[in-house]
């Protein structure tokens, strides 16, 4: 079995329906620990796997270093995503998430560092961070920044990682190619959203799918989806009474399935240092979408 692709919307990239988050990367003091050797396994098993797209960040620790260390000489087997308003440096000892600058300085300042960490000439998007008001942007020139980077070639498509309550206006603004929403079974605020922004023809990366293992049996995953309360996630599952219906599926592949059961989805990326958890993704992700019956019962049994 393979890893079904779906268009990235306007970009025209067919990218697979489960790409790699590569935070869990970071690495210490604001992640777990990982060698280095362990993090190219895990980088190398991504695409060995047929895995088409990974995501980053300038703020994701040493992610960007360990990829372009590790896969940058398979640079033309993934579609490249990273992040711009980021500060350069994670101020010391500060709690995420960290003040973002969207100035023009910045900004530029973001995509040259990706660029040289990264080992590349061009990233495939570059996404807006934190989801910063229309204002902000037009104030900033962010906008105008990032277009005056893809006219150089250093960056080809340009994106918002977006949330309530900006996102419906980033998708009115008609000139971000892709977005990055957060989304899952127990997580479905920005359901009509991913619709919204696919039908206005941009790609959907989406995080968050399998809500950081909140519903999971396995408590070393159980974290909780970002964005809500603690234990919100797993109050969600426990109230649909779903796990009657998963006819064997474990926990961690229905909320994987679900995700990309969405018909605007493109793309939606998990993270993980663990080879072992990575491909048991891949094979969720290769089993595709829920049967149309199992996908209507959870989406009545999880409504908000």
């Amino acid at each position: 079995m393979t890893i079904a692709t779906r268009k990235l919307g306007r970009t025209g990239a067919d990218v697979t329906i489960l790409g790699y988050g590569a935070m869990e990367l970071r690495g210490q003091p604001r992640g777990p620990a990982i060698a280095d050797e362990d993090a190219g396994r895990v980088l190398n098993a991504v695409l060995d796997a047929g895995i088409t797209l990974i995501d980053t960040s300038v703020d994701y620790g040493r992610s960007e270093e360990l990829i372009g260390r590790y896969v940058g000489h398979r640079r033309d087997e993934y579609f490249l995503a990273s992040k711009c308003g980021c500060p350069l440096q994670a101020p010391p000892g500060a709690p995420p998430p960290y003040p973002h600058d969207y100035s023009p300085a910045n900004v530029r300042a973001d995509v040259e560092q990706s660029l040289r960490r990264l080992g590349t000439d061009r990233l495939d998007l570059v996404q807006v961070h934190m989801s910063p008001s229309r204002a902000q942007l037009d104030a900033d020139d962010t906008v105008t920044t990032l277009q005056a980077l893809r006219d150089a070639g250093k960056v080809r498509f340009i994106g918002m990682s977006g949330t309530l309550p900006n996102l419906p206006d980033h998708i009115d603004m008609g000139v971000f190619d892709v977005f990055q929403i957060p989304y899952s079974a127990i997580q479905r605020e920005h359901e009509d959203l991913i619709t919204a922004a696919a039908a206005a023809g941009a790609g959907t990366l989406i995080r968050g799918g399998v809500a950081r293992g909140a519903p999971a049996a396995d408590k070393a995953w159980q974290q909780g989806p970002i964005g809500l309360p603690p234990g919100e996630g797993q109050r969600r599952w426990e109230d649909s009474e779903l796990d009657g219906a998963l006819n064997g599926m474990s926990r961690m592949e229905f909320m994987l399935r679900f995700t990309v059961s969405h018909p605007g989805l493109s793309t939606t990326i998990v993270g993980t240092a663990n080879v072992d958890h990575l491909l048991a993704n891949v094979a969720a992700a290769e089993k595709g979408p829920l049967p149309v019956d199992v996908y209507a019962q959870a989406k009545e049994r999880l409504a908000l």
